[in-house]
């Protein structure tokens, strides 16, 4: 009979910031890099890896626009201060 170990509750990937979603990755990841997990804790990491990847490249999606937005208005300005001068 195998005793197995409750694992902890993670928190939902949507509620993490880019750095928490970020930090746990680098811990997912070097898990998985060290070897020694069980195939199924193996599976279920690559999955949360997954999840958290995209979690973050959601934030940076969102940043990427941000920025984006902001130096199209920047540029307008600029054009607009031109036009009175």
């Amino acid at each position: 009979m195998s005793v197995t170990t409750p694992q902890p509750q993670l928190p939902d990937v949507d509620s993490l910031s880019y750095e928490e979603a970020r930090d746990e990755l680098v811990q997912v990841v070097a898990r998985l890099e060290a070897g020694g997990e069980p195939l199924e804790a193996s599976l279920a990491l690559w999955e949360r890896g997954e999840a958290l990847a995209a979690r973050c490249q959601t934030w940076l999606d969102g940043a990427r626009e941000r920025l984006e937005a902001a130096q199209k208005r920047a540029s307008g300005a600029a054009t607009e201060q031109e036009d009175e001068d």
